[in-house]
């Protein structure tokens, strides 16, 4: 059996076996914490382990990890965090959705926590500052808001006509509010109408395209969500169907057939954790960890999806484009 095959068999459990962290009495021991599953996330993770190699770790040698998967059932996240911290693992990671982060902040105040893919730790509480963390917690940071000026401008590219576009976001998520706000004042420096979409279980997808062509929304940009990106290949799916262009932040969306994408990449910050998380096992506090943020952004679009759906790539747009995927 391969081992992300038995990852993903156990690791939506509720824990590891106990003997998978006694192996080696005084091995340090990772909890690492996720809103969704192994599965969706498999890249990640990869990306996280070859993080912890840049200082040395290597899981099964001398660093043990014990996984909790909620399987976007964010309700579980509490008592995984709790549990994770009565085990008094050497450090907390959380991934996925911000939930996982405030979940284990909440859990404890004096395990090392390292927090990936949060939009911005700062606006839901979890840091200080970005230099000055404080606390307990540091991590690695989307920069999503910052964005979307710039990705309302490619659609613009891509659509010089349009004139309405709808965002999708999961309401649940926090920090929502200044996801909207965010696009908001984009829009209306664009000159765009705007309107939101909410989902936040997967049945509420087709309803959310089917509002937007009844309202003649020419494009549509998918707000970052750990449980967008698990539902991605569906989305992008609907998106094809309803003949609907649609810019998403990471390149994994465009993999599965997604039109186009602008942002960082999702491993580059699951590395990242793991580099954090390496040096917190090294002796180094979250405090004294500034977060960490992208430093390479890439737009990637789909050849395939935009022939599908009529469109026609400009010269400008395809010359500056990192990847294309036929």
């Amino acid at each position: 059996m391969r081992r992300r095959e038995f990852i993903g068999l156990v690791g939506s459990t509720v824990a590891w076996p106990l003997g998978v962290q006694a192996q080696q009495p005084g091995m340090p021991v990772i909890g690492f914490l996720h809103s969704a599953s192994p599965v969706s996330y498999a890249s990640q993770l990869d990306a996280f382990r070859q993080g912890l190699t840049q200082n040395g770790y290597v899981e099964g040698q001398n660093v043990a990890i014990e996984y909790r998967w909620a399987e976007n059932q964010f309700d579980r996240l509490p008592a995984m965090a709790a549990e994770l911290a009565q085990r008094r693992v050497s450090v907390m990671v959380a991934g996925g959705s911000p939930l996982s982060a405030l979940a284990a902040k909440a859990a404890t105040t004096t395990i090392p926590i390292v927090f990936m893919n949060v939009a911005d730790p700062v606006a839901i509480g979890l840091v200080a500052s970005f230099n000055r963390p404080g606390g307990n917690l540091t991590g690695a940071t989307l920069l999503s808001a910052e964005l979307v000026a710039k990705r309302l401008g490619i659609l613009r590219d891509l659509l010089p006509s349009v004139k309405r576009i709808a965002m999708l976001v999961n309401p649940t998520r926090p920090g929502v509010d200044a996801q909207k706000a965010a696009v908001k004042e984009a829009a209306q420096t664009l000159g765009l109408a705007l309107q939101f979409l909410e989902a936040s279980r997967e049945a509420e997808f087709d309803t959310a395209f089917q509002t937007a062509v009844s309202q003649q929304d020419g494009a549509l940009i998918v707000a970052p969500d750990s449980f967008f990106l698990t539902e991605r290949a569906r989305i992008a799916d609907l998106a094809t169907r309803y003949r609907i262009a649609t810019m998403y932040e990471l390149r994994d969306f465009v993999e599965v057939g997604g039109l186009i994408s602008y942002g960082a990449r999702s491993a580059d910050l699951y590395c990242q954790g793991g580099t954090l998380t390496g040096q917190v096992l090294m002796g180094k506090k979250p405090a004294d960890l500034p977060v960490l943020q992208p430093t390479k952004f890439e737009l990637a679009i789909n050849m395939k999806t935009a022939k599908a759906l009529g469109l026609t790539i400009s010269s400008g747009l395809l010359s500056i484009a990192d990847e294309l995927i036929d």
